[in-house]
């Protein structure tokens, strides 16, 4: 792992993607594999398993995702990933509750069903912003495990729901 953590636009990804031949929509989202291909390119040219990419295009992310302030096109947003998969997803969230509506409305939600939400920020709300980590994805990957399930006491999917 790099001393300073690497950091790659959304847009750097996809540049690097379509010089490894591989196309990718510049404003739609990475599925698994491009997400791997993306990783092992960024080992390769870099020598690190572990970066950020941000700037995700605001058509990939949930509506109440703040839009980067030079280009709405993206957002203020980022992914962390290891090897390829990523572990954290994170944003900054519209704490304008205009702005809000206005993104809400854009991406066809009717804001009559979320007018106590968008409401709560009337009162007055500072910047801020969330992130999520998959645990049991950062064990997997730090330790190299095969399968997630590996790194669960007690795993579940369609087929099990008990130990």
């Amino acid at each position: 792992y790099l001393k300073k953590t690497l950091r790659l636009t959304f847009a750097e990804g996809v540049q690097m993607l379509k010089d490894a031949g591989k196309e990718v929509d510049p404003l739609g989202d990475l599925n698994t594999e491009t997400e791997r291909r993306l990783g092992q390119l960024v080992r390769e040219k870099y020598d690190t398993d572990f970066y950020i990419l941000h700037r995700y295009p605001m058509a990939v992310r949930p509506f109440y995702t703040m839009p980067c302030v030079d280009d709405s096109l993206y957002s203020n947003s980022f992914d962390v990933f290891i090897r390829g998969e990523e572990i954290i997803s994170g944003a900054q969230r519209v704490h304008n509750p205009e702005l809000l509506t206005k993104r809400a409305k854009d991406c066809g939600i009717d804001v009559n069903t979320i007018s106590t939400y968008i409401d709560s920020f009337r009162w007055g709300a500072v910047p801020h912003g969330g992130a999520g980590v998959g645990l049991e994805r950062v064990v997997m990957l730090f330790c190299a495990l095969n399968n997630i399930r590996k790194t669960s006491l007690f795993p579940r999917d369609p087929q099990r729901l008990a130990p």
